[in-house]
């Protein structure tokens, strides 16, 4: 679980409190923060007080997500069960969100749900992967985007 705090709002104090405000937090979870400067924010985001995770996957994603070569900026990835995607227009940071999703049906339903939402065309836009695609999840997205790039 994951928010983006505007820089300018962000305080280390309260970072646990800012993101208790959109997420259920479990007792014992470590509450961490990074930079994401590129888009003047803070990434807060939480992880089990046992577990050791060098970065998170939405960090990674805000990171490689200037390096998509369209001026819609769509990149995905895909870790376990779940869909983490970034959505930009030139260096606006339009969404930053996960989904779950157990199959690659479900991932194109985010995909296209949060398009739709954003009102960007598909047809005329290239989606980016961080993660590996299987040959028939690539041609599936072939049949919607201009292009798949991997990333």
């Amino acid at each position: 679980m994951f928010t983006l705090v505007p820089s300018h709002f962000f305080d280390p104090a309260s970072a646990r409190e800012a993101l208790a405000e959109v997420a259920d937090l479990k007792e014992g979870q470590v509450v961490a923060s990074l930079d994401i400067p590129q888009y003047d924010a803070v990434l807060v985001y939480a992880q089990d007080g046992d577990s050791v995770v060098d970065t998170p996957e939405i960090y990674k994603i805000l990171m490689q997500l200037p390096g998509c070569p369209e001026y819609n900026k769509i990149l995905c990835s895909r870790v376990e069960d779940r869909l983490y995607l970034a959505i930009a227009q030139g260096k606006s940071l339009l969404l930053a969100n996960s989904f779950p999703a157990g199959d690659f049906t479900t991932v194109q339903y985010y995909i296209f749900l949060s398009l739709t939402s954003l009102q960007l065309n598909p047809e005329f836009s290239t989606i980016c992967w961080r993660t590996a695609l299987d040959p028939v999840e690539e041609m599936s997205l072939y049949r919607y985007f201009k292009s798949v790039v991997r990333l």
